[in-house]
Parts: C-alpha cells; structure tokens; sequence
C-alpha cells in the first residue's frame, strides 16, 4: 500500500508544483499586459503588440519601446532579483525574516550609488553595480557582526538591520542636502522608481541578474540540505561553508544589482518566498522559480497601483507601495513565529542589563558635569556660530536686556529659541526612549523603532502637504494624531501576546514600514521638497519662541509622569511573571509608559523635526552608570540627551559652511561609533536578548 501511495503523491505534488508555477507566469503575463496598457495615456493590447512589431517610429512606438517596455522588464528583472535573493537570505541564515532590506543591503547599495553620484559620477556611471555591490555587502556584514553572528537570532538581526540603515541613510541624507541640485532626483530614485528613459539602465545589469539566476538553481539540492541543520548536511557529504558562501553571495549580488536599476525597494524578498511556502513548497528546484515569478509579479503589481496616482499626483514611488503592502505581511510572519515559540519570555532575568557597571560613581559630580556642559554649549551657541558673532561684553549685556537693541534681537528671538528647542527636545527625547525601552523591555528600542516617529513624521508631512505654512500649534497636532495612531495600532496588534517585547517591536518595524512608505509619498508632493527633506532630518533651524513653547508645556506635563512611574517601570525590566507577584499592573504600567514616551516624542517631532538615535543612545549612556534606578536614569538620560542634541545643533552650523547639516543627521554621525560599539557588545555577549 505505502509503496503504491508514495509515488502517487510524488506525482501529485509534482502536478501541483507545475500548478503553482503556471498560476504564477499567468499572473506575471497578466500584470505585465496592465503594465503596458495602463498610464498616463491607456493604449490598447492590440496597438502594444502592433507597437512592438512594427515600431515605425511613431508616437505610440516610441512611448512603449522606450519607456514602458523597459519599466515593464526593469520591474520583472528586479521583482525577481529581490524575490530569489530574499529565499536564498532566508536559506542560508535559517532565519524567516531575513531578506535585502532587513538586512541593510538595499540601504548600504543606495549609499554608495549616491555616494558615487555626487562625488564620482564618471566611474559611477562606468561600474554602477561595482558601487552597489561593495556598499551591499559591508552593510549586510555589519549588520550580521553586530547582530552577535551565529549567535544571532531572528529578531535581533531585524532590529540590528533597521539600526544599521538607520545610519546608512543619515549619512546619505547628508549627501542629498549637501547636494541639493540632485536631491529630489536621488530622494525619488532612492525610494524605488522603475521609471526608465531607454535600455540604458538596463543595459549593464540584465545580464548581472540573469546569470546570477542561472547560478542558483544548479544549488537548489545543497539548499534543501542546508535547512536540516550543519551537521545533519555535513554527515550527508555536503560542503555547508561553500554553500552558504554561494547563496550569500548570490543573493548580494541580485539585491545590488536590483539597486543600481531602480534604487532601494523593499519587502518583496520577504513576501514572495513566503508565499511560495504558505503553498507548501518548500524544495528550492520550486522555491527559488516560483519565488523568482512571484517577486516579477508582486513588483510589476505594486508599479500598477501606482498609475491612479500619476494624473493627480505625479509619480508614486515603486518602493513606498511594496513597503505598505510588506509592513502588515511581516506582522504576520512574525505572528506565526510565535506560535510555535514559547513567547521569547525569559525566566526572571532582566533584559535590560547591556551597559550597566558595577563602579560606584558620584552622581552629584555628573550632575554638575553635564550641566556645566550644558552651559557651556549655551554660552557657545548664544556667542553665536555664524557672520553675526558676539563678544562675552556683549552678549552679558543683551541678556540683562541692555546693549545694541540688533544684538538683544539675535540673542532673544534667534538664537535663545534654538538652543532652548535643541536643549529641551534632547531632554524629551531622551525621556521617551527610556520610557519605551521600559515598557517593552528591550533595551534596544526608541521611538524610532516602535513607529512613533514616523507615525509623527507622517502626520506632520499630511498637512505640509495642503497647507505648506501650517502655524506650529497644528503641525503639534497632526504630530501627535500621527503618533498615537501608530503607537495604538502597534500596541493592539501585541495585545493577545502580553506585550510580549519581540513582537511588540517588530509590530513597531512594521507599522513604521507603512509610515515611511507615506512619508515617501508626502515628501515628493509637498510644494517645499526641500524644506521638508530638512524637517525629516531633524533640524532646530529657524525655531522661535513660538515653537519651542508648546514643547516646554509637554515636557512640564510628561516628564513629572515620567518620574512618577519610577518603581514601576523598573519592575518592568523583568519577566511578566516575576512583576506580577509583586502586584503590578504589567499591561496598565506597560501602557502608562508607552503613552507618556509617545506624547514626549511626539511633541518634539512637532517642533523640530523627526530626530532619531537621542532616544536609543542617552538611555544607555545614562544606563552605564545607574543601572536600572529609573528616575537617576532619567534625569542623566536628560540631561546627556540635551547635551547630545544642542552639540550636534551647533556643529551642524558650521562643519559644512556656508551650508548648514540638519541636528538630526549631526545626532546619527556623533552616535553612530557608541552604538556599534553598543550592537557589538550585546551581540558579543548576548545580554540584550529579545
């Protein structure tokens, strides 16, 4: 009986794998025909085959052989570029959530493109993908380093992938406001476009993409190998270390090569390979095809949903729709993880222990050092940084109201604002990343990560859009709407797991996925594009009373709540069992502290612009020295967050005169060597566990 049975099924499953395989080259055929037909201008399907047969040099001609059919095949190269280069990521790192953009490998590709584009365009422009490739693979190395390597799991990978392009894309938004004549064109390309003027694009990377594909498959039975384990493929003779090498450097080269054509797209190396398995398939000789189809016709769909939009409001990015689409799918990845985990919970140890010492320090003595530094950086910046420089006499008497009435306007309605606003917006953001990474007991969250910020940023961006001058106590508004909605999807989705801190935050990726994808869109709408790039750098430029106001009154109505929730939160650093048997409320304290963080980050990115890192690095810095009292934590987080903020605003004024960098791309470049320092650490010791 099982002798007869098993080569029926195998007969059947090989039925169901061609199945799946024609469904997917029919939906590819389909997708590929609304492609053609559909923009600005509909043609029929009789006049593209007529078009492609006869070109004739004609209007319709010219339109499909020189732009739409290279979109059409830039997006089918790409979609399956990304497609393969996410299952072979997921293969080899045996990790689900693995693809070019957890990774840091899109975001590493599109530095170094615009790197190259601003600096090197000769060479740029003669080796592209030699640019993509080499910023490709340092990111993804970085990233699986600083992840803790084989100690590495799933969702710290994630985060140190998202941490990682955070950086990467601080350092090119320098290079787009340093450069501001290719800004907008390297904003646009940079969020995923696969307009083409030509085959020019295409040229010098079909090839690159094909050969590679061919490549793969030849693998596919070492792949299968790969998923039993290392030492289970190596007792079967196979050679893991060759394999893996060749399946990393694979699906590198697909997702780089996918840069250079039609910059960072996301998400389709994690939705098409999942797909393909929720199918039941599994076996790469399907996987990786099937995968490679399904990515050409999720990228060649999400450029369809694009073209309602072009009449009215010009051209969509490609990547802003796949990041809207692929933010909910990874919620649910992540949701069928845990299902057959055990909730990610420790066992009475806090999470929270990267950075502590055991050193007694004087706290008064910090105290004083900071606030002497805090001095300081006002007397610099009141001093002025700029053509308008005062002298000590001076500014002694335009702050006791006295002296050049010229001079008392700088200092009292310029310059004081600014300082004021860069000082007090460090303080609260500092406050709401220590908050944060309280309730979700993970030290390696802020508001950034938990999709607070881009929530704000989204709101902020939606009235830009319509009304360019909206007065400050609106943007506040919109800001704080943008942030709560997110931070309210965020924490109903991680309701039925207790708040279970990894998918609390990767719910929070998710939903910051979609806010971005939003930003991406209002960004290029917005009749100010440069004004608003600034904005969502971070910048205290221009702030006045007016603005820095209403951040003041936030942070007397949170920060005293903040100090209040002391005891609580740190209960929280344990597990849910643990802080339960001391009486605590976990998902009412868990709440409290989230919400208190949300409005503290949200009026900051109301007044100067969505600022990131503050609430990731002052929390740990002040973590080092006070371990886990919260409220000596919190006023060190503060008060290293106000320090941290103002210096980067000042050194932003004159480290690229005449031009002026954003405080927020200041804050990434300050931070950036204490936070690899800090990802390299837990990933070395395994202390920050999610």
């Amino acid at each position: 009986m099982s002798r007869v049975s098993i080569p029926i099924q195998m007969e059947r499953r090989r039925w169901k794998s061609a199945g799946i395989l024609t469904g997917c080259i029919l939906l590819l055929f389909l997708l590929l025909v609304v492609n053609l037909t559909q923009g600005q201008a509909n043609l029929r399907l009789s006049e593209i085959i007529k078009a492609m047969m006869d070109r004739q040099g004609n209007a319709i001609g010219e339109m499909v052989w020189n732009f739409r059919l290279p979109r059409a095949v830039a997006g089918m190269l790409c979609g399956a570029a990304l497609a393969v280069s996410g299952a072979l990521l997921q293969t080899v790192l045996r990790n689900p959530l693995a693809s070019a953009g957890t990774l840091g490998i899109n975001a590493g590709a599109y530095f170094t493109v615009v790197i190259g584009t601003v600096l090197f365009p000769s060479l740029l422009y003669s080796f592209p993908i030699v640019f993509a490739l080499g910023g490709g693979i340092g990111a993804m190395v970085m990233v699986y380093a600083l992840a803790g390597g084989l100690r590495s799991t799933p969702i710290r990978i994630v985060l140190a992938g998202m941490i990682v392009t955070l950086l990467l894309s601080s350092f090119t938004s320098v290079a787009q406001i340093l450069f501001l004549d290719d800004a907008r064109h390297l904003f646009a390309w940079g969020s995923g476009s696969l307009a083409q003027n030509g085959w020019q694009g295409i040229k010098g990377a079909w090839l690159w993409i094909v050969a590679a594909l061919c490549m793969v498959f030849p693998f596919s039975k070492s792949f299968d190998l790969l998923g039993f384990g290392e030492e289970s493929a190596a007792s079967l003779g196979q050679r893991t270390q060759r394999t893996k090498n060749v399946g990393l450097a694979l699906a590198v080269l697909l997702a780089t090569t996918s840069v250079s054509i039609a910059g960072s797209i996301g998400y389709v190396g994690l939705l098409a390979p999942h797909l393909v398995k929720l199918l039941g398939f599994r076996e790469h000789r399907v996987l990786l095809p099937a995968s490679a189809v399904l990515g050409a016709a999720l990228l060649l769909g999400a450029d369809a949903l694009t073209y309602p939009f072009q009449a009215t409001y010009g051209s969509l990015p490609v990547g802003a729709v796949t990041a809207a689409i692929g933010g909910p799918w990874l919620i649910f990845i992540v949701l069928r993880m845990r299902k057959d985990s055990n909730g990610g919970r420790s066992s009475g140890v806090s999470s929270m222990t990267v950075g502590m010492v055991s050193k007694k320090v004087s706290f008064p003595l910090i105290y004083a050092v900071l606030g002497l530094l805090l001095i300081l950086l006002l007397v610099f910046g009141s001093l002025g940084t700029g053509d308008m420089r005062l002298s000590m006499k001076e500014l002694l008497l335009a702050m006791s109201g006295q002296g050049d009435e010229l001079l008392r306007n700088i200092l009292w309605n310029l310059r004081l604002p600014r300082m004021a606003a860069a000082m007090v917006g460090g303080a609260a953001l500092a406050a709401a990343g220590l908050l944060i990474q309280g309730a979700v007991r993970n030290p390696m969250a802020d508001p950034s990560v938990i999709g607070v910020t881009s929530g704000a940023g989204a709101g902020v961006l939606a009235i830009l859009a319509v009304w360019p001058f909206a007065p400050g106590e609106v943007m506040a508004v919109f800001a704080f709407a943008g942030a709560f909605s997110a931070a309210a999807i965020v924490f109903i989705l991680s309701w039925k797991s207790g708040f279970n801190p990894g998918i609390l935050i990767l719910s929070g990726i998710s939903v910051s996925a979609v806010g971005t994808a939003l930003i991406q869109f209002l960004v290029l709408k917005t009749s100010s594009y440069t004004a608003a790039l600034i904005w969502l750098a971070g910048s205290t430029y221009a702030r006045g009373w007016a603005d820095t106001v209403p951040l003041l009154i936030a942070c007397l109505l949170f920060l005293p709540l903040a100090w209040w929730l002391g005891r609580k939160v740190e209960l929280l650093a344990f597990d849910d069992s643990v802080s339960l048997g001391v009486g605590l409320q976990v998902r009412q304290t868990r709440i409290i502290a989230a919400g208190v963080g949300v409005a503290l980050a949200s009026a900051v990115v109301a007044t100067v612009g969505t600022v990131g890192f503050i609430g990731l690095l002052a929390p740990h810095a002040a973590r080092m020295l006070s371990g886990q009292k919260h409220r000596r934590t919190l006023i060190l987080s503060s008060l290293i967050g106000a320090v941290l903020l103002t210096a980067a605003d000042l050194t932003g004024q004159w480290i690229a005169l005449p031009k002026e960098v954003p405080s927020g791309l200041m804050v990434a470049l300050i931070g950036t060597p204490y936070l690899l320092f800090l990802l390299y650490q837990g990933g070395r010791t395994g202390r920050t566990r999610v």
